[in-house]
């Protein structure tokens, strides 16, 4: 048997729900194709995206990464000591999301709208959490390769093209 994840989507940001009605059922669905596609464990788990704002994320960035500015997207992969702590469900992690950010992105890439942008991010986040990594050229373009087979699964170009 095949484990599970279950994907929590937190709004933490109004700007996404009035730019993007549909933006929780964008998010649920990108992360099921990770899961789909790349989550091989018998065991079940939770993730959650946060849904946020630059404030938030420039937070996070400067005190986890040391990095004083926002970004697009922030993964928190909760580690394997930390997921045998006893409880009902363990996470995988968690995925945050600005939505300025991210916003303003989209707009400068006239291909890509603002929903393709937050479900190839949501991709982009969930392999985090899952170990996937881009640090070293090799493994960089095997997490690429993966999002742009997800993507697809999706309808969505490669972002990378």
């Amino acid at each position: 048997m095949t484990g599970t994840v279950e994907t929590i989507v937190q709004i933490k940001s109004p700007d996404w729900q009035t730019a993007l009605p549909n933006a929780e059922a964008l998010c649920q669905k990108a992360a099921a194709a990770v899961w789909k596609a790349a989550h091989s464990s018998d065991k079940n788990f939770e993730a959650t995206v946060v849904l946020s704002d630059d404030a938030f994320v420039q937070y996070l960035n400067r005190d986890y990464r040391h990095q004083d500015k926002p970004t697009n997207v922030l993964s928190f992969p909760t580690s394997e000591k930390e997921r045998s702590i006893l409880e009902d469900v363990p996470s995988l992690g968690d995925i945050v999301i600005a939505f300025e950010t991210t916003n303003d992105e989209a707009q400068g890439t006239p291909a890509t709208s603002l929903g393709d942008h937050l479900s190839h991010l949501v991709v982009h986040g969930c392999l985090h959490v899952l170990g996937h990594d881009h640090e070293e050229n090799a493994a960089a373009i095997e997490m690429e390769s993966l999002e742009t087979k997800i993507l697809a699964s999706l309808g969505i170009d490669d972002p990378y093209a």
